[in-house]
């Protein structure tokens, strides 16, 4: 069965955004949470680490700081993912490993995927966090998880689309987790509402053999 891993909105108001954090980790089984601020500058992307990292960890989720080792070690984050190439890869599993975790993303083809998973990286993130969300996960990022999960072995998490309905598709993959951003936040029953739908939904599928 697949587990959820949220993403943050790519700006937040920490503030207000607080309460939904809260309200999402404890309402369903949310295995981790990416803090991926793009559009945040340095200083305000370590204050929000800084801030989340205890809350969702007090819940027993997993944070990961994405493409900012300094701020995911201020902050006791569990651990960094990074799509910016193989060598802040191999900077970060140095920094990181054997302690913390290290998760790729940025993967585009199958090569790409293997010469990540030579490493000692702790997953592989198939969809574009950059790109906008689309109702249903990305038809590249479906295929390379249904690719990658009978053959090899560090976990998949794959990003699902901006709405709940696309969990069905992804975890039916066999993705050991399904990333969702803008599915939950997004949702205008709550973020508490749209993790419990996501939870149960996640937990019907059964991956394709």
């Amino acid at each position: 069965m697949a587990r959820l891993c949220l993403v943050t909105p790519r700006s937040i108001d920490l503030a207000s955004f607080t309460a939904s954090l809260e309200a999402a980790v404890a309402a369903g089984d949310v295995a981790s949470l990416i803090i991926d601020l793009p559009t945040a500058s340095d200083a305000d992307r370590r204050r929000a680490a800084d801030h989340l990292t205890p809350i969702a960890q007090a819940a027993d989720v997993a944070v990961l700081v994405r493409n900012d080792t300094r701020a995911g070690g201020r902050a006791k984050a569990d651990g960094v993912h990074i799509d910016t190439g193989m060598a802040d890869l191999r900077a970060a599993l140095d920094t990181f490993h054997p302690g913390g975790i290290v998760g790729v993303g940025g993967l585009e083809t199958r090569h790409e995927a293997m010469e990540a998973g030579e490493t000692e990286v702790d997953y592989v993130f198939f969809g574009d966090l950059d790109r906008p969300e689309e109702p249903e996960a990305a038809r590249r990022a479906l295929d390379l998880a249904e690719w990658w999960t009978p053959l090899f072995e560090p976990p998949v998490v794959l990003l699902g689309g901006s709405t709940l309905l696309s969990c069905d598709e992804a975890a039916a993959t066999g993705a050991e987790f399904v990333a969702l951003r803008d599915a939950i936040w997004n949702d205008p029953r709550g973020p508490a509402e749209a993790v419990r739908e996501a939870s149960a939904r996640l937990a019907a599928v059964e991956p394709e053999s």
